[in-house]
């Protein structure tokens, strides 16, 4: 039988219920432009019913019902949605960051210009044009002076410049590891709160939507993937381990590399391992510092190396006005002070390899002559051995382009005197140093009787760097060989003190039998400026005028690209979040809908309770005796 109070019980929870409901839409309300809020409905639903279908029930003419209660309150969202928003997050992250480093990179070039590097070139090269019209005139050989030192000024300061957006990198790459840190653990103490609060029975809204916003912001900085099958256990993964799983956070660590010129690899902490990743920022970083800016400086110092070599080449078999010879126009700085190359590697306190530039051969060869014979070159790769093959029908020409043109890492070219000559080149993996010779034979006699560098054929007679006096094995005493450079040098090219002390002492002639040449002879400046259209061989690039229109084309290609896939990128996020928001978004017209409605609800179960008091009051205090 139904209470005679029973009518106070429902308006108590009609009043309840519907002050929840106002409570909530205020909650909506106040969050509408709070970042990563999810709109909550509140789901209400019928008390049960006072008699149960059950034998032994009162007698009734049917089930009594008894107001209304609060089943949950829900936040709206789109679980689908969400995973799209979160695996497209990554490449937003990742185009954002390279867009931004790659537009640094286009300003460093700042082509065309009279400040360019390429300028500067053309002036020095038009220098020594004039230098050969004018040999005998000061002021010629001034301008040459003024205008290497110009050119080499701004060769240090484009290496500069690239140096400081690798080091910007770093530093960027060492405060993400700390930000994708940060987020982590804020993610796996916010699931240890979500536990606690389902475990009480409780639905924690906006504890998952602070979890929600702080995975979305991680997917920007790397590439991940959510796993939330398992309702106690919330499971974030990069490349397939976990980084947070429930509880438990598993954080990275920026180590610095010594082989990498201390800039820092990111690892795993708890084990050290290399932590690999495939999107966001952190992988855009990482693929700017270690290749693309990598490969932007290593290009530079190789153009500079060879441009360096080429000209001292020539200066140094040319005369002065004070008839002498053998002195270099640009300073080469070795990287070991053995003459022989020699180098303690593994810092052991004995030499164990030998770090050469460049050997050139004992032999004079016609470029055009076929070579009548067969074989394969064993050259140092990127990624291990290069094979070039030759044939009898090959001119010198030929294979020298075979040469070039394959991925070995070292340059082929006819020098001045007809020789062959062999250069090493930039590595491409950190671990092999630069501008030093690796490993290299030949199967046939064109690299030992034909060119006169190896002493014999066959890997028995073959040259490898990862020993001392590695050059001793090389033909005999005629062979030259160059030491490796100092790394980087774009970034110390300079005009010998010498020549600046003593103009007079730049060569513009060439001498006869070991003497000078006459005064009004203009060969040897003639010579450097023809430099400026010869193949060269800088890599695979042709000659210096290559080198500048590849290099600047190849930069402003990764911006054109950088630029329109983060816009597709952008666009792509822009729908998906407009379509999120028109989901979990507050609307505030539909709020104060939703606000009347609760009010109105209110406001009727106040009317009821205000007519039960009163139907209360009558049997009370109105009937009696």
């Amino acid at each position: 039988m139904q209470s005679t109070f029973a009518g106070i019980e429902i308006g108590k929870r009609s009043l309840i219920a519907h002050n929840l409901g106002l409570s909530v839409v205020g909650h909506n309300m106040s969050n509408a432009s709070s970042e990563g809020y999810s709109r909550q409905r509140i789901e209400l639903s019928a008390t049960q019913p006072i008699s149960r279908p059950q034998l032994n029930r009162a007698e009734s003419p049917g089930q009594v019902g008894q107001g209304v209660e609060t089943a949950s309150i829900e936040r709206i969202r789109d679980g689908l949605l969400e995973s799209r928003i979160v695996g497209q997050a990554n490449g937003e992250g990742y185009w954002s960051a390279r867009d931004k480093y790659i537009r640094m990179a286009e300003q460093v070039y700042n082509e065309p210009s009279d400040s360019s590097v390429r300028t500067l070139m053309d002036r020095f090269w038009d220098g020594w044009q004039e230098l050969s019209v004018h040999p005998t005139e000061g002021a010629s050989r001034q301008a040459v002076l003024e205008r290497g030192e110009a050119l080499a000024e701004g060769i240090q300061n484009q290496f500069q410049r690239l140096d400081r957006i690798k080091t910007m990198l770093d530093d960027d790459i060492r405060a993400t590891t700390e930000r994708v840190n940060s987020l982590i653990s804020d993610i796996a103490k916010v699931n240890n709160e979500i536990t606690k609060s389902k475990g009480a029975g409780d639905n924690p809204n906006d504890l998952m939507d602070r979890r929600d916003l702080l995975v979305e912001r991680l997917s920007s900085l790397i590439n991940i993937t959510i796993d939330d099958r398992d309702p106690d256990e919330f499971n974030v993964h990069t490349s397939g381990f976990h980084v947070v799983q429930g509880g438990i956070a598993r954080p990275f660590e920026a180590v610095p590399n010594p082989q990498n010129e201390g800039l820092s690899d990111v690892v795993w902490e708890h084990s050290g391992e290399s932590a690999q990743f495939r999107g966001g920022k952190m992988a855009a970083l990482q693929e700017l510092r270690d290749d693309t800016i990598r490969s932007e400086i290593q290009k530079l110092d190789n153009m500079a190396m060879n441009f360096i070599d080429l000209v001292n080449e020539v200066h140094s078999d040319g005369y002065g006005l004070n008839k002498e010879t053998g002195t270099d126009f640009f300073v080469e700085y070795p990287r070991v002070l053995n003459a022989q190359g020699n180098y303690d590697e593994n810092g052991d306190g004995a030499f164990d390899a030998s770090y050469i530039f460049r050997v050139t051969g004992s032999n004079e060869l016609d470029a055009q002559a076929q070579i009548g014979i067969g074989g394969t070159m064993t050259l140092p790769g990127p990624n291990g051995d290069v094979q070039v093959d030759y044939a009898p029908t090959d001119t010198v020409e030929d294979v020298i382009a075979r040469i070039n043109n394959s991925s070995a890492e070292a340059a082929a070219r006819i020098d001045r005197s007809n020789r062959l000559e062999l250069k090493a080149t930039p590595a491409e993996n950190e671990e092999n140093p630069d501008f030093v010779l690796r490993d290299f034979q030949d199967s046939g006699q064109f690299l030992a009787g034909y060119a006169g560098i190896l002493a014999g054929t066959g890997a028995d007679n073959g040259y490898t760097y990862q020993q001392a006096d590695a050059v001793q094995g090389l033909r005999n005493e005629n062979v030259d060989y160059a030491v490796a450079p100092l790394q980087n040098p774009s970034g110390w090219i300079q005009v010998n003190d010498e020549l600046k002390q003593q103009p007079s002492a730049i060569a513009a002639s060439f001498g006869e039998e070991g003497a000078a040449g006459e005064s009004g002879d203009g060969s040897a400046a003639l010579e450097i400026a023809k430099i400026r259209n010869q193949p060269v061989n800088v890599g695979q690039i042709s000659t210096f005028d290559d080198y500048f229109a590849d290099t600047v084309a190849e930069i402003g290609l990764m911006g054109e690209e950088s630029e329109q896939a983060l816009e597709t990128q952008e666009q792509i996020m822009k729908d998906l979040r407009d379509m999120r928001a028109s989901i979990s978004g507050v609307n505030i017209d539909e709020e104060v809908s939703q606000m009347i409605k609760f009010q109105h609800g209110y406001q009727a179960a106040a009317r009821f309770v205000t007519q039960i008091d009163r139907m209360l009051d009558t049997i009370i205090n109105r009937m009696g005796v």
